[in-house]
């Protein structure tokens, strides 16, 4: 039971960027749409355990919208404090490495964790180990663990903790 999850998702994540790709519903696209998606997912079914660890709950879903929203919000910020200090070279930087520490425990919530981090403008996640994470900063507000965990990963643990096991 366990593995046919793993292989729906896979299968309806692929079908869903299918979809977002072409932005039609023609019948022939669906078609088209539904057996690659169907044959790339037969080829790489061993990845499909990966995930298994995603929460189909009303809850999930539900949250799911609200950390596409913090992503980009956070995303947007970052772009906006990366341009400014392109812009100003005289704005002090402070970069260096920091480790953060997660509760996320799934190979996948860290993956999307480490991610969304690394999409940040400004932060890159160099390493993964355990349940420590360790992020280049470009303008370090923390070393200690806890507040660069609070700084950098929070906003998207919480919620991520809601959608993947």
């Amino acid at each position: 039971m366990r593995k046919g999850k793993g292989f729906l998702l896979l299968w309806i994540f692929l079908m869903a960027a299918w979809l977002l790709g072409t932005g039609t519903f023609r019948l022939d696209e669906l078609i088209t749409g539904l057996v690659l998606s169907f044959g790339v997912t037969v080829l790489f079914a061993s990845f499909s355990s990966l995930y298994r660890g995603v929460k189909i709950t009303p809850k999930s879903i539900v949250l799911f919208p609200v950390y596409l929203v913090v992503f980009l919000w956070e995303m947007i910020k970052s772009n906006f404090d990366v341009a400014r200090r392109v812009l100003t070279p005289s704005l002090p930087i402070n970069p260096g490495v920091v480790q953060v520490k997660t509760k996320l425990e799934t190979p996948l919530a860290k993956l999307v964790l480490a991610n969304s981090i690394t999409l940040t403008p400004g932060t890159l996640t160099m390493d993964v180990k355990g349940d420590s994470l360790f992020i280049h900063w470009i303008d370090v507000k923390a070393e200690d663990i806890q507040e660069a965990t609070e700084k950098v990963s929070w906003k998207f643990e919480k919620i991520l903790k809601e959608i993947i096991l």
